[in-house]
C-alpha cells in the first residue's frame, strides 16, 4: 500500500441496521480495519463504532473497493455470521469496469492463489501451494475499449477478483496493485460489491442487501 492515505470524508451510509445487523456501504479509498501506525488509524471499522459502539468486525473489503459490508451488533451475530462467511453460505455480487473488449458472454476463472510473499500484500498464482480460489463472471456491456462485468466470488482470496481478472486479460481499471499504464490511470479502482445475501442471525432468514454502483 502506498505511504499515501488521504481517505474520503463522506459521511456514513447505512444501508440497513437492527438488532443483530449493520449493514453499510463503503466508500473506496477507506481502510476497513486500522492499518500499522497511527497515518492509517482512520477505518470503515472505527467510523462505524463511533456511531455503533457495540459494531463488530465480521469480514473486510479492500481499501479501494467500495459497497456493501456487514457489521454485527452482537457477539451471538458475530459468531452466525463469521461460520457463513466461513462456509461460503454468504453470497456476493460485485460489478467492475476492466480493461480491454470482452468477446465471450460468461465464464468461470479457476486459478490458486497465494500471497507473493517479498511483495506482500500482492498475490499471485501458483499452482502448486496456491489456495483454491473460484469466481464465476458475466459480461454486462463492452465499448470504449473496456468491459463491466458482473463477477461472483465462489471463495474469498484476498485480493482474489482483482488478480483473477488481470489473469485473464483485463485488470481492474485503476487498481494500484494489479493494472499498468492507461488501466492504471483513473480516478479509483472500478471494483464495487453490490449485494450481499446472507441468513439473519435471528432465525436464519435470508436477506438481501443491495449498494447503488457509484461508476
Amino acid at each position: 500500500m502506498s505511504s499515501d492515505y488521504n481517505p474520503p470524508t463522506d459521511p456514513l451510509v447505512v444501508l440497513h441496521d437492527d438488532h443483530e445487523l449493520l449493514i453499510v456501504d463503503k466508500p473506496a479509498g477507506l481502510l476497513s480495519v486500522p492499518g500499522k501506525g497511527d497515518h492509517l488509524a482512520d477505518c470503515l471499522l472505527s467510523r462505524v463504532q463511533g456511531a455503533f459502539p457495540q459494531a463488530l468486525l465480521v469480514h473486510r473489503l479492500d481499501r479501494d473497493t467500495s459497497g456493501v459490508m456487514v457489521f454485527a451488533l452482537t457477539p451471538h451475530a458475530q459468531r452466525h455470521l463469521g461460520l457463513q462467511f466461513e462456509k461460503r453460505q454468504a453470497k456476493k455480487t460485485y460489478v467492475a469496469r476492466v480493461w480491454g473488449e470482452m468477446t465471450e458472454k460468461e465464464g468461470t476463472i479457476d486459478l490458486p492463489l497465494i500471497v507473493d510473499w517479498p511483495n506482500r500484500p500482492l498475490q499471485h498464482v501458483d499452482h502448486e501451494n496456491g489456495k483454491p480460489a473460484h469466481t464465476d463472471w458475466k459480461r454486462v456491456k463492452v465499448g470504449n475499449g473496456e468491459s463491466r462485468v458482473r463477477l461472483f466470488p465462489k471463495t474469498g482470496r484476498s485480493h482474489q477478483l482483482r488478480v483473477h481478472m488481470k489473469e485473464i486479460g483485463h485488470p481492474i481499471l485503476g487498481d494500484p496493485f494489479y493494472a499498468t499504464g492507461p488501466a492504471l490511470d483513473f480516478p479509483r479502482m472500478m471494483l464495487h460489491s453490490e449485494t450481499l445475501q446472507l441468513r439473519h442471525p435471528d432465525g436464519g432468514q435470508g436477506v438481501r442487501f443491495k449498494a447503488k454502483v457509484p461508476f
